[in-house]
């Protein structure tokens, strides 16, 4: 049992928690994730570890209730516990000293996008990172965000915050008055990811994208996160996250991306549906009593 010691709501939907698994965080490197499992029937939920303290013993994961398995994420508090955390998989981001580089994060690609950003800070790269969302609520880490980065943008697609814009339209800019700018980071939804490769493919600046594709085992084993690259099929567990996004299928990873969606709204439905039953017949108990 892995358990949690720390909860915090970033937003309505955008949860935190610090969790005790002290070898992974002994050998967690930037760029990794774990699979979870909140209990021994529940789904296996890939999540890129956004922080990890080697001293404490723990690891930091974000999460966006999206389906019925986040949403079940979600109703965990301190003092309850996962009860399995498989990790770190997949391969460490190279970090090195590039120059400047430039991260983008989009949503809760902002989480995963941290501990890189600090890691290519402390090796010695000007890091201009910028940071987006559609709205002001649904921003977060802000402040370290900016603890890393020598530059820090922020954007909105409503304007509630920073600028009024998609990520792409500064990286445009940068990319367009900076020509020391190395390599470029993306880290956020398919289509963010999508569109900065096209915005950096002009530029000839290697850019990475680390992809969270439908996984189940985490082995290569199942095939389920299967990606397309221009050399070939790749596993995303074993083969990535980080990939050069300017080789990738993206029209195909959307549309696998999509493959379960109605599947995924069943079981949301009679998932919520059951715990309605439940609570209907705890308060029937309680006002019996």
């Amino acid at each position: 049992m892995y358990p949690i010691l720390k909860k915090q709501i970033l937003s309505e939907q955008v949860k935190l928690v610090v969790v005790e698994a002290p070898i992974v965080a002994h050998k967690a490197q930037p760029g990794q994730f774990v699979i979870v499992r909140v209990d021994e029937r529940a789904e296996r939920i890939p999540l890129t570890i956004a922080d990890f303290d080697r001293d404490a013993g723990t690891i930091t994961l974000i999460f966006q209730e999206v389906g019925k398995s986040t949403k079940q994420m979600g109703l965990l508090e301190v003092g309850d516990a996962f009860e399995n955390i498989a990790g770190p998989l997949g391969h460490r981001t190279e970090i090195e000293n590039y120059g400047t580089v430039v991260m983008v994060g989009g949503g809760v690609g902002i989480a995963p996008l941290f501990p890189i950003t600090r890691a290519l800070k402390e090796a010695g790269n000007h890091v201009i990172s910028i940071i987006g969302a559609r709205s002001c609520p649904l921003l977060f880490w802000e402040d370290r965000m900016a603890e890393v980065s020598d530059e820090l943008i922020l954007c909105t697609d409503d304007g509630s915050a920073g600028r009024k814009a998609v990520v792409t339209v500064p990286l445009q800019e940068i990319l367009e008055s900076r020509p020391e700018v190395k390599r470029v980071w993306a880290i956020g939804p398919g289509v963010m990811m999508k569109y900065t490769a096209a915005t950096t493919k002009p530029f000839n600046i290697p850019t990475l994208v680390s992809l969270n594709t439908i996984m189940i085992d985490g082995t290569g084993m199942c095939g389920g996160c299967r990606v397309v690259l221009n050399g070939g099929a790749r596993f995303v567990c074993v083969d990535g996250p980080e990939f050069d996004a300017h080789q990738v299928d993206w029209e195909l990873l959307l549309q696998r991306l999509s493959f379960y969606r109605a599947e995924e709204k069943e079981s949301l439905e009679r998932w919520e549906a059951h715990r309605c039953n439940l609570d209907r017949a705890y308060e029937t108990l309680t006002s019996v009593r």
